[in-house]
């Protein structure tokens, strides 16, 4: 078993300008890595499966809702400390990272902000400690970035809401415990609601044969018939921003931890250029390699302190949907680029198990299309910066 030597980079002393909480936080998260992550995950990425028994795991190292306030359960941190969670959790995998960002930003998040407190006060410390997994149901088959013509849909029954519909590519859906699930009422109005486990009807069908993502569980959401009760209806916000809200946090997480699976790649590149002989010499000593090497470098140097200014503008609650959006589409892109660009440096060896860079780069391949793809991201930006709306 290879042994996990990663060295993160930081070529611009950008740990001065982190608290010490941060570091810890950081510190913490990337230590439980390498030894329950980095050990396991190619194995469990070559037989598709999640490995459930790292929930505990995660929980304990605060990964879920770190900034949840205690008495729910979460770790009362601030946003740059989530965003560093996410990155070390996705230098191990993105699969992991989705894990953690679903059950944080997408379920604990809606019901910490648009739940009651007696919706609170009984999902959210389950959720916090790994006893309860969540999944987040939004997309549709036939509905992906396209959120508002959603079909499925719930009807006044008097005493319950009767849910129709379906969900797919739901991250966590085949184990989960609850779904945060997005329908429209009678009157077409967007609303969550809290569908648990064991309801007549919910049924949450795996997805397979993925080539990305394989040691995250994705799966759908089928309900028929659904006996919603009243009080699991999410009532302090409504229409398609509520989703969307949960979205913001979810891609603030994405781009910090793309900037870990970067790192990941230009790490085990560096050392293996270093190592590797060919024609007498280090192939790190030819000029196209350095050329690579010195590229990954400035573009991950660049994301990071882009992703540290946005994550102090989140903790001022400053950060706008466009300014994340900018940093998930950056980020993201950038990752991909250094996950191809480290395969060729490793030649061969770049795409067999024994490195973690052609896991990497698969999994950004869907990291780069989900929760927004990355030409979405970019009309987000045009709508921003023009006033003029690409969308219509």
């Amino acid at each position: 078993m290879a042994s996990d030597l990663f060295e993160a980079p930081d070529y611009y002393n950008l740990d001065e300008l982190l608290t010490d909480e941060h570091k810890l936080v950081r510190d913490t998260t990337r230590n439980w890595v390498k030894k329950e992550i980095s050990p396991i995950i190619e194995d469990y990425a070559q037989k598709s499966e999640f490995p459930m028994h790292i929930t505990k795991g995660l929980a304990e190292i605060g990964a879920f809702g770190p900034y949840i306030p205690m008495k729910y359960g979460g770790a009362g941190l601030d946003q740059i400390s989530y965003g560093l969670i996410m990155q070390e959790i996705e230098r191990g995998d993105s699969g992991i990272r989705s894990t953690a960002s679903v059950q944080s930003s997408l379920v604990m998040y809606p019901i910490w902000k648009y739940g009651n407190e007696l919706q609170r006060q009984k999902y959210l410390p389950k959720l916090a400690s790994g006893a309860w997994i969540g999944c987040f149901g939004l997309t549709e088959p036939d509905h992906g970035s396209n959120p508002a013509g959603m079909i499925t849909n719930f009807k006044d029954k008097g005493d319950h809401y009767l849910l129709n519909g379906a969900k797919m590519w739901i991250s966590n859906a085949p184990f989960a415990h609850v779904a945060v699930v997005w329908a429209k009422d009678e009157n077409g109005r967007i609303h969550g609601l809290l569908v648990e486990r064991g309801m007549e009807g919910f049924s949450t069908p795996k997805t397979h044969s993925k080539w990305s993502l394989r040691a995250s569980a994705t799966g759908e959401l089928i309900f028929d018939n659904v006996k919603v009760p009243k009080e699991n209806l999410l009532p302090n916000k409504s229409g398609l921003g509520a989703p969307l809200g949960c979205l913001d946090s979810a891609r603030y997480g994405i781009a910090w931890g793309a900037i870990g699976a970067a790192m990941d790649c230009y790490d085990t590149a560096l050392r293996y250029s270093k190592e590797r002989i060919q024609f007498g010499k280090p192939i790190g000593q030819f000029q196209l390699q350095q050329k690579k090497l010195a590229e990954m470098i400035t573009e991950i140097t660049k994301a990071q302190i882009l992703t540290w200014r946005l994550g102090l503008l989140k903790n001022e609650n400053k950060a706008t949907s466009a300014q994340i959006s900018m940093a998930k589409r950056n980020n993201v892109h950038m990752a991909l680029n250094i996950a191809r660009e480290a395969r060729q440096i490793l030649g061969g060896m770049g795409i067999t198990g024994e490195y973690s860079i052609m896991r990497h780069a698969m999994n950004l391949e869907s990291v780069i299309t989900y929760e927004g793809t990355h030409d979405i991201h970019l009309l987000i930006t045009g709508l921003d910066i023009t006033g003029l709306n690409a969308f219509k």
